[in-house]
């Protein structure tokens, strides 16, 4: 199943200035069908399961992706780690495995090896649009935005609905200041997920970057309705 999508609680590098947004939110592959909520895919008692299952298939390496998957999102990073390399190591094809480690990397700030696992992700499957999500942010985060441009427009091409891509290449035009290509961004994320605040939140910085305090303001009311703990919604909503 694919999880590459806005969590549904803020992540530890998730960043927001109304000069310069940049938010970097990601999350992981695992190979089942299963969509649980987010508070019992990360509960002590599903890793636990996962476990089991790992010690009754010690050579199974989508067990080991899905436990990883379940750990990096509970912030068990170098748990994580561990069983996409173990994975990996058991199945050298497995592009879904290289695409969550390269996430872990992205997010430890190990840009060089998500690179290169993302890069693999892309060379076992050219039609894997969370790998050219993934490489995309790595290309923003490296400071190469026609690189990250062309990653987020395959993104978008493989995958219409993933609203992290539009979120993200939304985000390269508000720092081009392509306000009007960033506000259509934004618009499909925020309908693709319509409860989470940041797209409304980067939508209003557009919006008052282009001097439609009125559009900005009914956004704010929404993004601080659906995080009301993020004290840059509420700033923001106080300027429009």
């Amino acid at each position: 199943r694919d999880l590459h999508s806005f969590p549904t609680r803020r992540s530890s590098d998730l960043a927001l200035a109304a000069s310069g947004c940049s938010i970097n939110l990601g999350s992981l592959t695992p190979s089942s069908s299963a969509t649980p909520e987010p508070a019992k895919l990360t509960s002590s008692t599903n890793i636990a399961s996962l476990t089991e299952t790992i010690k009754s298939h010690p050579n199974d390496p989508q067990a080991y992706n899905m436990r990883g998957s379940v750990l990096a999102q509970a912030g068990k990073t170098e748990e994580a780690l561990a069983d996409f390399n173990k994975a990996i190591s058991l199945d050298a094809n497995y592009g879904q495995a290289y695409a969550n480690r390269g996430l872990i990397y992205r997010q430890t700030r190990r840009l060089e090896l998500a690179m290169a696992d993302y890069e693999r992700a892309i060379s076992l499957d050219a039609s894997y649009a969370p790998a050219y999500l993934g490489r995309g942010m790595v290309y923003k985060a490296r400071k190469q935005p026609a690189e990250a441009l062309a990653d987020f427009n395959k993104a978008i091409t493989l995958a219409p609905d993933n609203a992290e891509a539009y979120y993200n290449r939304g985000l390269l035009y508000q720092a081009e200041k392509q306000h009007q290509f960033a506000i259509e961004d934004f618009t499909a994320a925020s309908g693709l997920v319509p409860q989470q605040g940041e797209p409304l939140l980067a939508r209003a910085l557009s919006y008052l970057a282009t001097d439609r305090s009125k559009e900005a303001a009914a956004d704010l009311d929404e993004a601080v309705q659906a995080d009301p703990q993020n004290p840059q919604a509420w700033l923001t909503r106080g300027l429009a």
